[in-house]
């Protein structure tokens, strides 16, 4: 963003009298430059009603906040999850890392960081933020929950299912946490137990689309083309659901290398 130069003004007034009562001329020194005052930041009420926005919007509004408080790491982190959600992992990654160098222990930024390597399908890397979570809120179920899906993409499967069990002791009706450990299951070919704890994820009032949308694969990878279609009709337009339905028929027919990839296609609810 560009930001508008100030010109400094200055003035010098000479007062000039004549004859006898002439003063001696006064020279004002110039003024000091004036600055435009930088502008406030967004209220409670906007910055929330900002978060309703489409991620380019919300990028964009988050963007002015930075630059409006350089030393505040909550914008910074705000942007990393709509360039996230754009699917720009590597910038959301930067963005999360200066939000960091502004407040180190900041969890929130510190947990954005371990969602962008995910999504980079760079768990590895997302392992250390995720366990500094752990040791600042060891009462806050996402950062098991994400260790889970980091420790399964870097080929660490026993540490990525006693995180994913640690995430659901510590919220046990949470529809992402089940959701995630179904998804786990699910990768590893244990279709039936990946089934039931979508259902149950499902079932929760406040289970997001994509709980559905992952229970709808799961079934269409069985062969379940009639209930996956019932399911992805709920949240997709009748485009995509056609789309996602071919594809599923495809993967589940046998070709080895499809279903292989259809598994992977499961995203963690992050």
């Amino acid at each position: 963003m560009c930001r508008m130069s100030v010109l400094a003004a200055t003035a010098l007034t000479l007062a000039l009298a004549g004859g006898a009562s002439a003063k001696t001329p006064e020279v004002k020194p110039p003024a000091a430059a004036q600055q435009t005052p930088a502008p406030a930041k967004a209220s409670p009420e906007q910055r929330a009603a900002a978060e309703r926005l489409d991620p380019l919007a919300r990028a964009a509004f988050w963007g002015m906040e930075a630059e409006r408080d350089p030393h505040d790491p909550v914008p910074a982190t705000k942007v990393a999850e709509a360039l996230r959600a754009m699917g720009r992992f590597d910038d959301a990654a930067q963005a999360a890392q200066r939000a960091l160098a502004l407040a180190p222990d900041n969890i929130e930024a510190l947990m954005e960081l371990a969602r962008d390597q995910i999504a980079l399908g760079q768990g590895f890397y997302a392992i250390e933020p995720a366990r500094r979570v752990q040791v600042l809120a060891p009462r806050d179920w996402r950062a098991p929950s994400l260790l889970g899906v980091a420790y399964d993409q870097a080929e660490r499967p026993d540490e990525a299912l006693a995180a994913h069990r640690q995430a659901l002791a510590l919220a046990p009706d949470n529809p992402v946490a089940l959701c995630n450990l179904a998804l786990f299951y699910a990768s590893h070919g244990d279709a039936p137990q990946a089934e039931r704890l979508l259902r149950t994820a499902a079932a929760k009032p406040d289970a997001p689309i994509a709980v559905r949308q992952n229970l709808a694969l799961v079934l269409g990878l069985q062969g379940r083309f009639d209930e996956a279609e019932k399911l992805a009709r709920q949240d997709l337009p009748p485009a995509l659901v056609a789309n996602n339905m071919a594809y599923l028929r495809a993967a589940a027919g046998g070709e080895g290398a499809s279903a292989g990839r259809s598994w992977d296609a499961m995203k963690a609810v992050q």
